[in-house]
């Protein structure tokens, strides 16, 4: 008499099942949040960026749900633009960075020992200095401004990407399609773009969405402080660097509504992040 075996899904199985859904979902909306506000900002144009001094300082309300600021300008419309301006600075920053970090991580494994070492040193040394003090002293140097603030940005965030990078890519070298290529008489350079490019698309999307918040924190910390960028901009930094003067005064929503939208844009990119990280997750096939 044969024992019969039932054969039943592991139990990790629904649960990595459900938290993909939910992960996935989380993802879709911040993605839907983030569209909404780069059509938002479209949307609006100027609409709540004149001065209405007769609605100075007011507090939330129907009319104004966000409240204005001591000029009389909405501070919902504020808001709304200051976060596309985020988005245009990170998107920019973060893909720049994001080049860099391919463009390193190909050369240190492409290029023998002696270009190896070179990357990693630059590696150690841009991760030694000081994050935040290394974004002050480019921007200062390059005189401040949009540009600045994306250069300053884009230029100190590729290590990490570069070290993660760099490990696929020797992963890759001993692949049997890259040690066939090399016994044709390809090299290496021709090697990194026809086969390890196509193999890097889901660490450079996922590196690319996972800089946009650290590049967005840094801009709007650069423009708190004053060295970001131009005052004439509605940025979120320089939303909270004008409500310092008024917290005092009890003037709370200059402050709290601003911060919160910055945060629940962060927010946003790290539920994408995760999303795509589910997606690229080999193991998902296997459950």
């Amino acid at each position: 008499m044969s024992d019969i075996v039932d054969i039943e899904t592991p139990p990790t199985a629904g649960i990595w099942t459900t938290n993909r859904v939910v992960t996935l979902g989380f993802a879709m909306a911040g993605f839907a949040l983030l569209l909404g506000v780069a059509c938002g900002s479209w949307w609006l144009g100027t609409v709540g960026l004149d001065a209405d001094f007769d609605a100075r300082l007011s507090a939330p309300s129907l009319s104004h749900w966000f409240g204005t600021d001591q000029m009389g300008h909405d501070m919902l419309a504020r808001t709304i633009h200051g976060l596309a301006v985020s988005l245009q600075v990170g998107l920019v920053a973060a893909s720049i960075s994001v080049v860099i970090a391919a463009a390193l991580a190909i050369f240190a494994t492409a290029c023998g020992r002696w270009a190896d070492a070179l990357v990693a040193f630059l590696v150690d040394v841009a991760m030694g200095l000081p994050h935040l003090v290394l974004l002050i002293l480019i921007s200062f140097a390059l005189g401040g401004g949009t540009s600045a603030v994306i250069i300053a940005v884009s230029v100190t965030h590729w290590p990490r990407l570069t070290r993660i990078l760099r490990a696929e890519i020797l992963q890759l070298r001993h692949a049997d399609f890259v040690l066939a290529s090399r016994r044709m008489g390809k090299s290496w350079g021709d090697i990194g773009l026809r086969h390890f490019v196509p193999h890097l698309w889901p660490q450079l999307l996922v590196g690319l969405v996972l800089l946009f918040p650290h590049a967005i924190l840094h801009e709007a910390a650069l423009t708190f402080i004053g060295f970001g960028l131009e005052p004439s901009k509605p940025a979120i930094g320089i939303l909270l660097s004008e409500s310092l003067r008024f917290l005092m005064a009890g003037k709370w929503w200059l402050g709290l509504f601003p911060g919160l939208s910055l945060l629940a844009l962060v927010l946003c990119f790290d539920a994408i992040g995760n999303g795509l990280r589910v997606l690229a997750d080999p193991r998902r096939e296997q459950l």
